[in-house]
């Protein structure tokens, strides 16, 4: 690490710790016993505290010593710190711009989290260059997404005010009828329920709202559950008053990032009103206080809501954070075509930080001990709707071990193809503390590895390709160790 790197990182943290507490300069000078200049200079990154002084003021500020030397950076700094490992500012003639990079990082580390969520999205387009425009907006909202752990309080007491307004019972399941009523009878809409199915070229698409005449246009394909979200979706969008949006669902064109912003919005709205967050959370208190996983209490859970399996998992994205303080999470999306030996990961998002697995992009080949394409391999041989499993998966060589659980439903509008939805919470302390069930002897448990490309379990049976990524890495550090020692050997 770069002395220069420390001394911001600690700088960082000391000013939002201080400003978190609504403390002055001013007011922590008076607090330590240290001058305003000397606390100054360590906000802006000059100078690096003695350990007495740390010590002073972990015990003024009522936060660990090791925590403030940590550095380990919260959600709301850590783009800052991958601003700055990236280099990205050494690169850029900030010069010619008249920047300071001093100034900038401070202008960032005062940002809100829209702010920081774009210079996160910036590092993440720094490292994978072929980046379309969709690409790049649904990775501003991921990371808007994860900035904020995926829970958004004021969309949550929206859906509470507006099921209060329409007398919406939360209590019951949320039905494409009541929703319909409202939409036709408060906001005037005309709903059309066969019209795309005429237009084979369409595909999957499965709405078309025409704001002239406020006509929702339906695919008879979809299903209850799908129906209930498209409606939900356009009572957000009115009771919300967002008017810059999209049209289509799924979305096939767009202007501007606020409208795939609101589309998120919308999203959001519509899965906390179908999932509502009190009885959601009371199911999983259920589910975590059993000292065995109970499958079929969890797949009771998915059915007693009118909504997918996926809209299901999303909204534990949403919950576990908030009501269970469980952070360090994935969501995984993958779809798999029948007798075919590819799966692609098609949505994910991580919150805390990025965990394993995650997309590839070099077209390697996915770990297939993996839970999520147990599933799909399942389904595709079953003939049920639904496919439910889970496992720990267990990266020996990162230390790391998740709960993940997983189902696999059959995509709706495309035939022998199969998607799976999966949900990997992070085996720690806090973990163990919630679900009282993780030491039950049924749940399988799994070495795994992201892509057979880099893993090291050279007797597993489902390896799909040799080790070559791993195979070239110890080649090249063999390499290495013989210059090293040729450099020793003739520069005596």
């Amino acid at each position: 690490m770069e002395e220069d790197y420390i001394k911001l990182v600690f700088g960082l943290k000391l000013k939002q710790i201080r400003t978190d507490k609504n403390l002055s300069l001013f007011g922590l000078s008076k607090l330590s016993g240290l001058s305003k200049s000397y606390l100054n200079e360590i906000e802006n990154g000059k100078k690096y505290p003695k350990p007495d002084k740390i010590a002073t003021l972990s015990e003024k500020l009522d936060v660990p010593y090791d925590q403030m030397v940590s550095l380990k950076l919260d959600k709301n700094l850590a783009p800052i710190g991958d601003l700055l490992q990236s280099k990205i500012l050494k690169e850029i003639p900030l010069e010619l711009f008249g920047i300071k990079e001093s100034n900038l990082i401070d202008i960032v580390a005062n940002a809100p989290a829209k702010v920081n969520a774009f210079i996160s999205t910036i590092i993440k387009i720094a490292k994978h260059y072929s980046f379309s425009k969709e690409s790049f907006y649904l990775a501003s909202v991921r990371s808007y997404q994860e900035a904020n752990n995926n829970y958004f309080e004021d969309l949550e007491q929206s859906v509470l005010k507006f099921a209060k307004a329409y007398h919406v019972d939360l209590n019951k399941k949320v039905t494409s009828s009541d929703l319909a009523e409202i939409l036709v009878e408060e906001y005037g809409y005309n709903i059309q329920s066969n019209e795309l199915s005429r237009y084979e070229a369409l595909g999957k698409l499965r709405s078309i709202f025409v704001p002239k005449t406020k006509t929702l246009l339906l695919t008879n394909e979809i299903d209850e559950a799908q129906r209930t979200f498209i409606f939900a979706k356009e009572l957000a969008y009115n009771y919300l008053e967002i008017e810059d949006r999209l049209y289509t669902f799924p979305w096939i064109k767009f202007d501007s990032f606020d409208q795939v912003l609101n589309n998120f919005y919308a999203s959001y709205f519509a899965g906390a009103l179908i999932i509502p967050r009190e009885k959601i959370s009371n199911y999983l208190k259920d589910i975590f206080a059993e000292d065995r996983f109970d499958a079929a209490l969890f797949t009771q859970a998915i059915e007693a809501f009118n909504a997918s399996p996926e809209s299901f998992y999303q909204r534990l994205t949403n919950i576990l954070p908030k009501a269970f303080n469980i952070q360090n999470l994935f969501f995984l999306r993958f779809t798999h075509k029948a007798k075919s030996d590819k799966f692609y990961l098609k949505k994910e998002l991580h919150l805390s930080h990025q965990h394993s697995p995650h997309g590839n992009e070099t077209e390697e080949h996915y770990c297939r001990r993996w839970v999520s394409l147990k599933v799909l391999k399942d389904i595709s041989k079953s003939k049920k709707k639904h496919e439910f499993d889970l496992q720990i998966s267990n990266y020996e060589n990162d230390g790391m071990k998740y709960l993940v659980l997983s189902s696999a439903t059959k995509d709706p509008f495309k035939d022998k193809q199969y998607r799976s939805i999966s949900i990997g919470l992070l085996i720690n302390k806090q973990l163990q503390r919630k679900l009282n069930f993780l030491d039950d002897p049924k749940i399988d448990i799994q070495n795994v590895n992201v892509t057979c490309e880099r893993c090291d379990i050279m007797d597993c049976k489902l390896r799909q390709v040799p080790p070559v990524v791993l195979d070239k890495s110890a080649k090249n550090k063999k390499i290495e160790t013989i210059v090293e020692e040729l450099n020793e050997k003739f520069s005596s």
